[in-house]
This record gives structure tokens, C-alpha cells and sequence, in this order.
């Protein structure tokens, strides 16, 4: 009997790696499935407040295969999954702040994009520590799910590729974040 459980401490050990990633006790799974197409997880990080580094969500990227260069995924059509699983309590406005400011810092023109920003900005509200904001990327355009219930979607490539470059542009909210989501740490 002794054997049996330390072959099965030694096989949790060594298997657990492969099926979840945990950063800041949030553990995200290595699999995602948007509609029939199977993701991996390409990388997991953390989100700190430029003051104080202050700790305000774990993001896990999923993609269909591991990549680590930016604009390859950011010009991909193909499915991909950012999960932010808020380790803090955020006012909406903190998160709609958060979101304008970071495509005035990632894309050249605004203008097009202006109104699903706005429609993007109007799914938030305040998030509670726990809970989680889901971006579904698909040819359809943004799914977005808030806190367990699902908001709508922006349509557009143009405008996933500009919210995903939020996190994979040349000035994401943190470096630490974007290298973990490029599964470069």
C-alpha cells in the first residue's frame, strides 16, 4: 500500500505541471476549446498596478499553437482565448480607464475603432476579487463574458487585433505581464 501512494505522489507531481499554471494562487487550466478548436495555454502573468505594484489580475494567452512572437499572433485569424482572473476588487471606471488608455498607447488610429470601444467599455462594471473577464477571439469578432455571464460581441478584426495589442503591443500595462503571456518567463 505504501507503494501505491508514493507512485501516485510521484505521478501528481510530475503530472500536474502539465495540466494546470499557477501564478499568485491562480491556477489556470493547459487547455481551452473556443467553438471546436482545441487552444493550449501559451502563457500565464500577472497584471500590477504601476503604483505600488499592486497586484489586480492573473491573464492566461490561448492559442492553437505556442508562440511567443507578438505580431505573429496579433496578424493569426485564428481562435484564441485571454482569460483575466481578477486577484482584487476594480471599479468599472478603473477598467474603462485602463481599456481606453491602453489603445491610445497601442494603435495608431482611434478613430475607427472609437465606437466598439465604447460598446466594449459599456459590458463593464465593477469586478470582484475572483472573479474573471474571458475574451474570446474568433472569426465572428471579441466574444465577452463578465464575471460568469456573457456581454456580446464586438465585431471586427481589426478590433481584436487592437485589444489583443493591449497585452502584446509595444507598450502593455506591464512587461512582466506581456512576457508571460508570450510564455517567455
Amino acid at each position: 500500500m505504501k507503494y501505491v501512494f508514493a507512485t501516485l505522489c510521484l505521478f501528481c507531481f510530475f503530472v500536474q505541471p502539465l495540466l494546470a499554471e499557477t501564478v499568485a494562487g491562480v491556477t489556470l487550466p493547459e487547455t481551452s476549446q473556443v467553438e471546436d478548436t482545441d487552444l493550449v495555454l501559451n502563457g500565464i502573468g500577472i497584471r500590477k498596478a504601476t503604483w505600488f505594484k499592486v497586484k489586480v489580475y492573473v491573464a492566461g494567452l490561448y492559442l492553437t499553437t505556442k508562440s511567443n512572437e507578438p505580431e505573429s499572433i496579433l496578424d493569426s485569424s485564428s481562435p484564441k482565448r485571454l482569460v483575466m482572473q481578477f486577484v482584487r476588487d476594480v471599479e468599472a471606471d478603473k477598467l474603462t480607464n485602463g481599456w481606453t488608455e491602453g489603445f491610445k498607447k497601442n494603435v495608431t488610429d482611434l478613430s475607427a475603432l472609437q465606437k466598439r470601444l465604447d460598446q466594449f467599455n459599456g459590458y463593464m462594471s465593477d469586478i470582484q476579487d475572483g472573479q474573471a473577464i474571458d475574451l474570446t477571439f474568433s472569426q465572428a469578432g471579441v466574444g465577452v463574458s463578465f464575471a460568469g455571464a456573457s456581454k456580446g460581441t464586438i465585431e471586427g478584426q481589426d478590433f481584436a487585433r487592437a485589444l489583443l495589442s493591449v497585452w502584446l503591443g509595444p507598450e502593455p500595462p506591464n512587461g512582466d505581464l506581456k512576457d508571460g503571456l508570450l510564455g517567455r518567463k
